[in-house]
């Protein structure tokens, strides 16, 4: 993995996390949440790829497919488990 291929993978997520966020609103703290949840996402999507060596949409050395998906998965379950109201 590069430094460069980091620095991109960190932009992306970041971009999705803030997308998310302008998507469904929320306060400042909802936007950290998200933006680390895409991180979260995007990295475990990047290395369940690469362990189980399951690749499409590659961008130099990072699985930029599975990354994407990982990220939306957990952004959705992030935002879902993040409805519950405490009674």
């Amino acid at each position: 993995m590069t430094i460069p291929a980091i620095f991109f993978g960190i932009l992306v997520s970041t971009f999705m996390g803030a997308s998310f966020h302008l998507w469904k609103g929320g306060s400042l703290g909802r936007l950290v949440l998200y933006v680390l949840l895409a991180w979260a996402g995007f990295w475990g999507g990047h290395v369940l790829s690469a362990l189980t060596q399951v690749t499409f949409i590659t961008v130099g050395p990072l699985n930029f497919g599975p990354a994407l998906l990982g990220s939306l998965v957990v952004l959705g379950a992030g935002y879902w488990f993040s409805l519950v109201k405490n009674v």
